[in-house]
């Protein structure tokens, strides 16, 4: 993907469209000496680094027709985003503008960024480290206050530092270890067994703890799911239209109506909710019914909330809650609905027919008109917050930190096992070394180039 890096590189770092404002990025060795060819204002050479500039960008070959007024931002190395010499050039959003503008840095000597090349730049010159990386990927994607505050979170270096400390513990058992195979024939010992046993409990659970999260951690990125379940026609359909204000499915009186999941995304306070309408519950013939019904217990499986909603204008039987049984579902909420045509009296009795049969809290709404969605939304954000992390927490989000995490996991619970065996030194100093090689790739400390395309090819041009 990218190997060159000693060459001045180029992109337009805002969204493709028109706009207020364009900022063009260059960086490289020569980035100042290019800009400065196009440039009409004060020398960008002798300037200070971290200051801005008014000026005009030129063409060389008709330098009495200016491109454009605009402001140059100069980043000296080594204290600017990519380690190099950077200038961003703020320009206004005229997508022709955008576009002459890189026509003449690449004239004068730049090439075209590739994907993530910046923050890549940024790795190589040891500006960050690859969750740093991966964390400024997650910020530019985030969707809510909650998945922002875990990609900041990680952008400032919470993962590295947290694994940066167990890393250097096995690095000095390991150097230990590997003095003692250097005088193996004089059957000494200087890595303590019991020390680097308790050693190697901590680390093992501080690892599982860290790669237990990631199921957590993914529901915040990618949208917690919550699934709307209960039985045909309890208006299951009517509470996603009314939590979303549309549309979105088909309502019925018809039973069977939803065959399928239905999914859409809302935030909610601080979280993105990723709501999924499924297929009623109930015994059916129709084949094409109970596939969709079987969808819905394996959404319900899946979810982490359960919305069981209940028709309040229905005579309450309690072995409908043995539906909610079925699905096996430790976190949800009760809804009760169609409140605006129920009787008060048979709400408060079905109301209290659940509480003696069901520790899940209880919800009473109206889809129809709305009432009781707030409270709801309020219930929902309590189950999430009663279940999620606090904000110091460390939470893992990407599927490669885990996956690394699980086998760094794996080779230390080896790691143990050898130690109780008594078995060589040498073997047990091999264990170490693929524990700290999981550890190692997950920030990069040992590259590789596999790795590294996969992960900067999900990036933007110009970032």
């Amino acid at each position: 993907m990218i190997y060159q890096t000693d060459d001045t590189i180029c992109a337009v770092s805002t969204p493709r469209g028109i706009g207020g404002i364009a900022v063009i990025r260059v960086s490289g060795p020569k980035a100042v000496a290019i800009t400065g060819t196009l440039w009409r204002g004060t020398t960008l050479s002798n300037v200070k680094s971290h200051t801005a500039h008014y000026g005009e960008i030129i063409d060389p070959e008709r330098p009495d027709t200016p491109l454009d007024q605009c402001v140059a931002t100069v980043f000296k190395a080594p204290k600017s985003y990519t380690g190099e010499d950077t200038v961003e050039i703020s320009v206004h959003g005229s997508a022709w503008i955008q576009r002459e503008l890189i026509r003449l840095l690449i004239a004068n000597g730049c090439r075209l960024a590739e994907r993530g090349e910046f923050t890549r730049r940024a790795l190589t010159h040891g500006r960050i480290d690859l969750t740093q990386a991966e964390g400024i990927a997650d910020i530019i994607a985030s969707t809510s206050r909650a998945a922002h505050r875990i990609a900041m979170s990680q952008m400032k270096g919470s993962i590295s530092r947290r694994l940066s400390i167990l890393r250097q513990q096995l690095v000095d058992i390991s150097a230990l270890l590997e003095l003692e195979l250097d005088f193996s024939e004089e059957d000494v010992e200087f890595a303590d067994r019991t020390r680097l046993s308790r050693l190697a409990t901590d680390i093992f659970d501080e690892l599982s703890r860290l790669h237990s999260t990631f199921k957590t951690g993914n529901a915040i990125k990618q949208g917690i799911p919550v699934a709307i379940a209960g039985a045909t026609n309890a208006g299951k359909s009517s509470l996603l239209n009314t939590l979303l204000q549309d549309d979105r499915a088909i309502v019925s009186d018809i039973h069977g109506t939803t065959r399928d999941t239905i999914e859409e995304t809302l935030e909610i306070g601080d979280y993105l909710f990723r709501f999924i309408d499924t297929a009623g519950l109930r015994h059916t013939t129709d084949e094409i019914e109970r596939i969709g019904i079987q969808r819905s217990h394996e959404a319900i499986g899946h979810a982490s909330i359960l919305l069981f909603v209940i028709d309040a204008c229905q005579t309450f039987n309690p072995e409908s809650l043995q539906l909610l049984n079925e699905t096996g579902s430790d976190t949800g909420i009760i809804v009760i609905n169609k409140t605006d045509v129920a009787d008060a009296v048979e709400i408060s009795r079905i109301t209290q027919q659940i509480r003696a049969m069901s520790s899940f809290p209880i919800a009473t709404i109206s889809a129809k008109n709305g009432s009781g969605i707030e409270a709801l939304k309020a219930m929902i954000i309590d189950a999430v917050s009663a279940d999620f992390p606090a904000e110091e927490d460390t939470i893992i989000t990407n599927l490669r930190q885990a996956e690394a995490l699980g086998k760094a996991a794996t080779s230390t619970q080896e790691l143990l096992t050898a130690l109780d065996a008594g078995i060589p030194t040498d073997l047990v100093a091999q264990h170490l070394r693929e524990t700290l090689s999981h550890l190692s790739s997950i920030t990069g400390t040992i590259p590789s180039t596999e790795i590294l395309n996969t992960i900067f090819s999900r990036f933007c041009i110009g970032k």
